[in-house]
């Protein structure tokens, strides 16, 4: 008997887009259960490109499949935070570093183009479009710092560092914004020590409270959220 084909990547890659999307501006919140069949139908597509987008979501930390059970929206634990916060700390003062030395007129551009992104954002009160473009912003700094193995190594990290962005986009928006400018112009002048350590206070001074605002979260148990309910018979 021939193998099945591989789902459409296009099928796929179209389920994964509106899924993150959803995840990333909260419509799909932490703990929300996604059942196959529904959520197969709301996109359009069938069941086998559905569970390939899911597997990929599952791979960036954005949902929690749980075998013979299903999925759900993944939530956030306090040592979950922590442990992105410690890599952040190491990884994206070195991207900043690297970024002032190397760093193109396009890459500058991007960088200027987020930071007014972000301030017609906070003029006009909207905090989801700060927070991405805030996140915009660190992205863009990864981009001009020219190392390859260091872009493979956070591109992992970068739909978690999104999320977070967007589940704490009431956290000091106007503050962050302020540091970026400060942070772009050390990486414009070629002060890479000096992009490097404003970078590490950045990140650090974001974990309490980031914290703060996740003692507020919800906790959930994969396993009790994706347990297929028992039906009411009529």
């Amino acid at each position: 008997m021939p193998p099945a084909p591989s789902p459409s990547p296009s099928l796929r890659d179209r389920a994964y887009a509106e899924l993150k999307s959803r995840i990333m501006d909260l419509h799909l919140p932490p703990g929300h259960r996604i059942t196959e069949r529904e959520t197969a139908a709301e996109l359009g597509v069938s069941r086998v490109p559905l569970r390939e987008a899911l597997r990929m979501l599952e791979a960036e930390g954005l949902i929690v499949l749980v075998p013979r059970q299903g999925a759900m929206v993944a939530g956030w634990s306090r040592e979950d935070i922590v442990h992105l916060f410690e890599v952040r700390e190491e990884l994206e003062p070195l991207a900043a570093r690297l970024a002032a030395a190397k760093r193109s007129e396009d890459d500058l551009r991007l960088m200027r183009r987020c930071l007014d992104e972000a301030a017609r954002a906070l003029d006009a009160g909207d905090d989801s479009a700060t927070a991405a473009a805030n996140a915009g912003f660190h992205r863009a700094v990864l981009g001009a710092c020219g190392n390859p193995l260091l872009q493979e190594m956070m591109a992992p990290l970068d739909a978690r560092v999104q999320w977070l962005f967007h589940l704490t986009r009431h956290r000091d928006t106007r503050e962050q914004r302020e540091e970026h400018v400060r942070l772009l112009g050390l990486i414009e002048r070629g002060d890479g020590e000096g992009a490097a350590a404003l970078y590490r206070e950045h990140v650090a001074a974001g974990l309490e409270p980031t914290l703060a605002i996740a003692e507020t979260w919800e906790r959930f148990d994969p396993v009790d959220v994706t347990r297929t309910r028992t039906r009411t018979r009529r």
